[in-house]
């Protein structure tokens, strides 16, 4: 009963908290995406009009340009290449779940932010509820991940191996898999699709699962690359199992 009790309870952590970062997503995206084609729209007018009168600006109305085209920039707007780019949304599904991702694990690149007043209130009561959140669920998966270490432990000890042997060999083998699986293997998917270098992927990753997060490489930005569906979506739940191998290894 004490062992259903837990894997229900699991279960609904689990359920619950996916759900949690669900509902944020879609609110995200329903709060800043008019704001943010309204900005696409004002930056391309502001292109055009550079384009038709470039030669008779002035110096003040240059750096007017320059100050207005650094704002759009930190606001995520890129006014580069054709009017069809300007439909592309910082703030669709994917990118509003990635996003509410990096929220509840603190990493917080700084590419993408909220601009509305609803949405950075809405910010606020998410991150306030959503940080603990994170918290109990990464300590249960680590105690998952701790149960097979215990598993392994006593399987090396059916054998005859003596006990401290047994502890570090547990956390060499954790240590091991989770740097192929968390940080080797991804950096090489990043590779394919972000055309970094390998160093680049690695680089990334750690900063990344370590919650540093300088925002100096960020996945899905790059101009010009076809990304899947749902690209970082996946991004963000290896962000949210690598954090939960990294606190196992606190554990150990």
């Amino acid at each position: 009963k004490a062992m259903c009790s837990g894997k229900l309870q699991t279960g609904l952590l689990v359920a619950g908290y996916f759900a949690y970062l669900l509902v944020g997503a879609a609110v995200f995206q329903a709060l800043e995406r008019t704001a943010e084609k309204q900005e696409k729209m004002a930056a391309a007018q502001m292109k055009e009009a550079f384009l038709q009168s470039f030669r008779q600006l002035t110096v003040v109305e240059m750096e007017q340009f320059m100050k207005n085209l650094t704002e759009a920039i930190q606001n995520g707007v890129y006014p580069v290449g054709n009017e069809s780019q300007f439909e592309e949304s910082n703030w669709d599904f994917s990118n509003s779940f990635f996003f509410a991702g990096t929220v509840v694990s603190t990493i917080g690149y700084g590419t993408l932010h909220p601009r509305t007043v609803g949405g950075q209130i809405f910010c606020v009561f998410f991150a306030l509820f959503g940080i603990p959140l994170n918290i109990v669920f990464l300590h249960r998966v680590g105690k998952m991940l701790s149960l097979l270490c215990k598993k392994l432990g006593k399987f090396l000890y059916e054998k005859g191996m003596r006990k401290k042997k047994i502890k570090f060999l547990t956390l060499l083998f954790f240590l091991a898999t989770g740097i192929l699986v968390f940080l080797c293997l991804p950096s090489v998917f990043f590779q394919i699709t972000e055309g970094w270098s390998y160093s680049e992927g690695i680089y990334f990753a750690f900063i990344t699962l370590s919650t540093i997060g300088f925002g100096d490489y960020v996945v899905g930005k790059q101009s010009g690359r076809n990304y899947f569906s749902y690209y970082r979506v996946l991004v963000a739940i290896w962000i949210l199992f690598g954090l939960a191998w990294i606190a196992l290894l606190f554990n150990l």
